[in-house]
């Protein structure tokens, strides 16, 4: 890494970023002085601060994630750190499975994470180094009732992360999975009390994460400089070693 890049600020692109754990990840990257380039789909962030750029794309269109790489490039002329935040859940049995909701949760949770490492690796490397972040969940490493299309998407994504730490080691790129935990997001807001309350359960400490501890192990881990291929749990839940 020149000189000139080391003495710079840092940034980072956060996909997903107008959701319950995207919107606690800028705040907390801002907070630290980072300059966080915000991808969102539908919704914007409701922040304002000079070192914050917005993006509107799909991350599931591979054209528009290669513009919203080149925006940050064109803005801030790095990506040091890429979060691919942005996911997708829809509990179905299997059964009920519809192919449309098959190909989204897919698309969201596994391609679009894969478009956004695809795009981020090569300017990283030229630059000397980054981190890619992805935020997978315990599903994907246990299974989960109702949730076969997530689950899968998910375990591709732990898949895919110790792929690419592997293929882009020798660049000086790290890669990283974060298993989070249920939070309190909209995506979870749905649940009934029976379903919470069974998840609590199944913590050891019979308690779920928060968004703030989340994202403050999340900002932490983007600094660190000799980690990579490794999956972080994040919640109390146990299961046994593969």
């Amino acid at each position: 890494m020149t000189p000139e890049l080391s003495s710079r600020k840092k940034v980072v692109l956060i996909t997903g970023a107008a959701g319950g754990l995207g919107q606690e990840l800028a705040r907390q990257f801002l907070a630290q002085d980072w300059r966080v380039a915000a991808q969102y789909h539908h919704s914007v962030l409701h922040q304002s601060d000079p070192n914050l750029l917005q993006i509107s794309g799909d991350i599931t269109q591979a054209c528009q994630v290669n513009q919203m790489i080149q925006s940050v490039l064109l803005h801030w002329r790095a990506v040091d750190v890429l979060v691919n935040n942005a996911g997708i859940a829809i509990d179905d049995p299997c059964w009920q499975v519809d192919d449309v909701s098959w190909e989204q949760q897919l698309s969201v949770n596994l391609k679009g994470a894969f478009f956004c490492c695809r795009a981020a690796a090569v300017p990283m490397a030229n630059q000397g180094g980054g981190h890619i972040i992805n935020i997978a969940s315990f599903a994907g490493r246990q299974g989960s009732r109702g949730q076969s299309a997530y689950a899968a998407a998910k375990a591709g994504l732990l898949g895919l992360s110790a792929s690419l730490a592997r293929e882009l080691g020798p660049d000086q790129v790290q890669v990283n999975a974060v298993l989070p935990g249920v939070l309190p997001t909209p995506m979870t807001a749905r649940l009934s009390q029976d379903q919470r309350s069974a998840l609590v359960k199944e913590n050891a400490l019979q308690r779920l994460n928060s968004l703030d501890e989340v994202a403050r192990f999340i900002v932490f881990l983007a600094t660190m400089k000799n980690v990579s291929g490794q999956v972080f749990q994040l919640d109390s839940r146990i299961s046994p070693w593969t």
